[in-house]
């Protein structure tokens, strides 16, 4: 599955990362915090903590809001 990372400036696109990339990064740390880009829909957000916890991790996801406009959001997932 291939989501999108948040982007890093408002004009920039987002990178893509696979679930089996974002699974390296995680296997060299214990916890990490990601940040998704608002083009991912939340039924892949939803797939992604689905398919993390069955690997036995811990997954919290979050919109976060940084601004008053209705696009202005991106995902958190915090991976423990």
């Amino acid at each position: 599955m291939n989501i999108l990372l948040a982007r890093e400036t408002a004009d920039s696109k987002p990178k893509k990362i696979t679930t089996n990339e974002l699974k390296q990064q995680l296997n060299q740390k214990i916890d990490k915090l990601f940040y998704f880009d608002k083009d991912n829909t939340h039924k892949q957000m939803l797939d992604l903590v689905e398919l993390f916890e069955k690997d036995n991790y811990t997954v919290h996801l979050r919109e976060i809001k940084y601004g008053l406009d209705e696009d202005s959001f991106m995902y958190e997932i915090h991976f423990l």
